[in-house]
């Protein structure tokens, strides 16, 4: 009921009602039970359950039936029932009762924590009880069975819970918890997970290896330092003779407390006894030494008398076991083990756990590791010293009037000394365009001279420095050193610098700087690295007389005389004057000249970068993993994604500027551009126009600034990114030049070619399947004209309704398998559906399947062998009723494939017509009926001496295995001469059976002649005389497409490496 309910909630979108929770929160898993590994497909499944389990067949049943209504698809189904077979070793649910008082107990110790793990939750029963004391806390819960994860999800929808293995769980998350607390699966289980495959430590190594050692492990690295662990656990854990995974643990926590639970803990929610520990550690990273209880958790005791291994902690600490009675039994695994037990049930052991969790909090739980009052007075001093070495050096001197406007690292040249070659203007506006910037080259590399020239220019005279009497004034130099905590203080007047200096004034300005008239392309240069066509050049001729229009008009209306501009150290000590973003795209240093043509500007300050990293301000899109190159609050920063998990990720800038940077911004549009596009089609296989042309855009802007992807000086940055090889992708080679890939002009996730001129219903067909792979009658229509009723005509035994599907399907797939049980289901169908308008369809599907039904073997050509599984073992039983004279029970496991035999007394015949006496034993009768059902003899062995040490030389007994032989072949042959005397309702029913099982399959026949593969070049394979496609190997393309796979059983020859391919 409670998986009925999380499949109706996720069909319908929805919270769960009061009701609803309450029949969720009663589901409790199938730890146990084992019946769901066995077949509950048919009815017919029944024959092969042991008989102990047939109550539950028929609830077996409904499950799978309940499944498969709910699942998308075949493959759905099959994750869940192999999610629920896989859980039935583990799934042990804790009761409500113990879980409230571990809670309780850490509540009342002040353990509330702010963020808590469950990495094996089931259905969030300790969720629920932390949750009374901390309502408000950040629960992250893993469950990895689906349906169970599925009901988790609708119990807590505001909490963060993830239906996979705790394995999965990603590195930030690290020192992140307050508390782990969770009932851990058990079992010789292997784990793989890189981190602890690598790790030099043996202990963590070898704890992949059992899935609760590595629970613990993994559960430590997720808490923070003095958070809690508390995991009920198998006794595996503490009872292993391996102790590299104990040593592991304590060599990095405190035990709190470990508590033996009674093996009758589980017995009401799970039907079972199994023995459990409970353990609560405290990390403890500054830890230096064990204590003397932990010393004794990693010693193993063995009882030379009993042969009982135990943990060295409990038996000197038997008062920490919880139990009425105990006596010695054997585990699970048959190895001698004590057994305790509870007469009180649940609520006994809970007040017992109570009690002793109290007690061993109180002396062993430090509440100033966990509040991490131990860890600030320990790290006190340290922060101070740091602090005062951090402290910014503020230095305030008074600039004399003459040097208001220097410049300390670069002095003006005079017009004598400047160099013959200009350095290329800073504009503001983004990059410029110039040959240097088509080829990668940066304004560094491309003033070498400049730079020379520096060294060599003469000082230039105090007179030519003078400032203007209303710009004079006494300022006060700061400079401070930032530190890369305190970056706040620093990066304001940046942001505001940044908005007035590098911000584009104007999108155009990028066409503006090519001056077209008086530089035409020579040579065809900009055709050659740009690929702009006439029509594109005459475009932004016409966009850069336009721009430089609009730039003549801004700069009369920037340049007056009532608002000077200030100068760029006062514009830095003056908010008003940064606040006011720039008007202007002109260069600040063009204007300055202009208004003081004696005064050389003053180079501007590079930015600061902030390389902090700190969390990326929204969800990370599919296509972006570690590594991914990124944009912050928008286009001001640059870098890659760090850390990345479901609920956000960290954003690492990157140190790049100018140049380099406005180009890995512009990579970023272009591949995001990419992947969205991409990511539309294929999901919805529905071509995106508006987004194809923002692909376009974005990748002609960057050619256009930068040159083609693959060009050697891009390369390099396309690479930084982790999908960067994809992108490189998007241009292929022709004729020696790269060109656009194919989704620049169309979709290349699902075909999209046009059959608009079919003229029959049966290319009509031809073309949905090439195109779906099912009958689309709607899509058949548009590609016709015809309607649906002229098309069901024309196809009629081409294609089928199927009730089942709701849909039709062709003949090649309907009219296969097993015709028997579809025809059998439809027919339920129908009459489920007695009025459905679709009904004559429905019934001409069901006469063409039992027309192709196989031909029905009589009981006459069976022939029936002693012993196979899908005979009911009833009819041995009778059989060998008869044959021995006496009442014979056989009973088959078919999760063993073994028979079992049982009779109600033995008489003459057992022991002494069909026994067969040995050297060493005789086998009786019933011995040999077994070997009889599995078609084995027994091993006789015989002595013939003795050999120097009085031992038995042991020879097989030739004479009494092939007497044993005879026997059990008169056993396997009487049985069909028993059967040619039965009845002929029996015989009837038997050969009834046979063919419902075996005789009633189709084979296919894989008709692929529709198909048509546009991009195959048979050129190259002309000259081996292949000049099309074989029907044979359409025919095994098509069988290969329908079923997902197959095998290509073709000879030597006949084109199986084409079909492959």
């Amino acid at each position: 009921e409670a998986i009925r309910t999380a499949f109706i909630l996720d069909r319908e979108q929805r919270t769960a009602t009061t009701e609803e929770r309450a029949i969720l929160q009663r589901y409790c898993g199938f730890g146990g039970l084992k019946c769901i590994l066995n077949p509950a497909k048919e009815l017919t499944d029944a024959v092969r359950w042991a008989k102990s389990d047939l109550e539950l067949f028929a609830p077996t049943v409904e499950l799978h039936r309940l499944i498969r209504e709910n699942s998308n698809d075949e493959t759905e189904y099959k994750r869940f029932v192999d999610s629920l077979k896989a859980s039935v070793l583990t799934a042990f649910y804790t009761p409500k009762e113990i879980t409230d008082t571990l809670a309780d107990v850490l509540a009342d110790y002040s353990v509330r924590p702010t963020r808590m793990l469950e990495p094996s939750a089931g259905v969030g029963v300790f969720v629920d009880s932390v949750l009374r004391h901390s309502p408000g806390a950040d629960v992250m819960a893993f469950e990895k069975d689906l349906l169970t994860g599925t009901i988790l999800r609708h119990l807590y929808p505001d909490k963060k819970t993830r239906t996979c293995g705790f394995e999965k769980i990603e590195r930030p998350f690290n020192n992140y918890f307050d508390l782990a607390m969770s009932n851990i699966p058990f079992g010789d289980i292997a784990v793989f997970d890189a981190e602890f495959e690598k790790s030099g430590s043996f202990g963590r190594r070898s704890a992949q290896k059992a899935i609760h050692n590595y629970f613990f492990l993994k559960g430590l690295d997720a808490v923070r330092d003095g958070g809690i662990v508390a995991f009920i656990t198998s006794q595996g854990v503490l009872n292993s003779s391996k102790t590299s995974v104990r040593n592991e643990l304590f060599s990095q926590a405190n035990l709190v407390s470990a508590i033996r639970l009674p093996n009758n803990l589980f017995t009401d929610n799970a039907g079972t006894e199994v023995g459990s520990d409970l353990i609560v550690l405290q990390k403890n990273l500054s830890k230096k030494e064990m204590s003397q209880d932990e010393r004794l958790m990693t010693v193993i005791q063995t009882d030379t008398k009993t042969d009982l291994t135990d943990n060295a902690y409990f038996i000197h600490h038997p008062e920490r076991i919880v139990h009425t009675t105990a006596k010695l039994d054997t585990d699970p695994y048959g190895k001698p083990a004590m057994v305790y037990l509870h007469e009180g049930k649940t609520a006994g052991i809970a007040g017992d756990l109570r009690r002793m969790l109290d007690e061993d909090f109180h002396y062993r739980l430090a509440m100033r590791l966990y509040s991490g009052t131990i860890r600030q007075a320990g790290t006190e001093e340290r922060v101070a010293v740091q602090k005062e070495m951090e402290r910014p050096a503020i230095k305030l001197e008074t600039v004399p009037p003459a040097q208001a406007v220097e410049t300390p690292t670069e002095k003006p040249q005079s017009a004598e000394e400047k160099p013959e070659i200009e350095p290329r203007p800073k504009y503001s506006a983004g990059v410029q365009l110039t040959l240097l910037d088509l080829w990668g080259m940066t304004e560094e590399v491309s003033q070498p001279k400049t730079a020379k020239k520096k060294k060599t220019a003469k000082k230039e005279s105090p007179a030519r420095r003078v400032t203007p009497k209303s710009q004079v004034q006494t300022t006060q130099n700061v400079t401070a050193v930032p530190t890369a905590s305190t970056p706040k203080n620093v990066t304001e007047n940046k942001e505001a610098k940044a908005d007035s200096a590098a911000k584009p004034a104007d999108p155009d300005d990028i066409y503006a700087k090519l001056d077209w008239e008086t530089n035409p392309p020579i040579n065809g240069f900009y055709e050659m690295m740009m690929g702009l066509t006439p029509e594109r050049r005459k475009e932004l001729r016409e966009l850069a007389r336009q721009h430089n229009e609009k730039q003549e008009n801004r700069t009369v209306a920037t340049v007056t005389p009532e608002v000077p501009r200030e100068h760029p150290r006062q514009e830095k000590t003056q908010p008003e004057v940064a606040a006011t973003p720039a008007a202007t795209a002109a260069p600040p240093e063009a204007v300055a000249t202009s208004l003081f043509p004696d005064i050389e500007p003053e180079k501007p300050k590079e930015e600061v970068v902030d390389l902090t990293p700190r969390a990326y301000h929204r969800t990370p899109e599919m296509h972006l993993r570690e590594g991914s190159l990124v944009t912050d609050w928008g286009r001001h920063n640059i870098g890659y994604l760090k850390d990345i998990t479901p609920y956000g990720a960290t954003f690492q800038p990157l140190d790049l500027k100018g140049y380099q940077k406005e180009k890995a911004l512009q990579y970023v549009l272009l591949r995001d551009a990419y992947e969205r596009l991409y990511r539309y089609e294929s999901n919805l296989h529905e071509a995106n126009v508006q987004w194809r042309e923002h692909l376009n855009t974005c990748y002609d802007e960057f050619v256009m600034r930068y040159g083609n992807l693959n060009a050697k000086q891009n390369v390099k940055l396309v690479m930084m990114d982790a999908g960067g090889r994809d992108i490189l992708s998007l241009e292929r080679v022709k004729n020696g030049k790269f060109v656009k890939a194919d989704i620049f002009e169309r979709p290349v996730s699902f075909a999209v070619e046009s059959h608009a001129n079919v003229g029959s219903p049966e290319e009509a067909l031809s073309a949905s399947l090439n195109k779906f792979g099912t009958v689309d009658l709607d899509y058949m229509r548009e590609i016709t004209d015809s309607t649906a009723e002229e098309l069901l005509t024309a196809l009629q035994g081409r294609i089928y309704y199927n009730p089942l599907v709701t849909g039709y399907e062709i003949k090649d797939r309907f009219i296969a398998g097993n015709v028997i049980e579809k025809a059998e289901r439809i027919e339920a169908w129908i009459g489920d559906n007695p009025e459905n308008e679709r009904m004559p369809e429905v019934k001409q599907a069901l006469e063409a399947l039992k027309d192709a039904e196989p031909p029905r073997i009589a009981f006459e050509d069976l022939d029936f062998n002693f012993g196979e599984r899908w005979i009911p073992t009833g009819v041995y039983a009778a059989y060998m009723s008869r044959l021995f004279d006496t009442e014979v029970k056989i009973a088959y496991s078919a999760s063993m494939d073994e028979f079992s035999v049982a009779c109600s007394h033995k008489n003459f015949k057992i022991w002494d017509e069909f026994c067969v006496k040995g050297y060493y034993r005789s086998y009786d009768g019933m011995h040999l009926l077994k070997h009889a059902l599995h078609n084995t003899c027994p091993d006789m062995m015989k002595s013939i001496g003795k050999d120097e040490h009085g031992n038995d030389i042991k020879v097989r007994d030739s004479e009494g295995i092939q007497l044993a032989n005879a026997k059990i072949d008169e056993i396997r042959n009487g049985f069909s001469e028993w059967l040619e005397e039965q009845s002929p309702q029996f015989k009837e029913r038997l050969t009834t059976m046979y063919n419902r099982k075996f005789n009633c399959f189709v084979r296919p026949k894989y008709d692929g002649s529709h198909q048509t593969f546009p991009d195959l070049n048979l050129k190259g394979l002309a000259s081996r005389g292949i000049r099309s496609v074989y029907p044979s190997q359409m025919d095994c393309v098509w069988m290969l497409k329908q079923n997902g796979g197959g095998i290509c059983d073709h000879e030597v020859g006949t084109g199986k490496t084409l079909i492959m391919c």
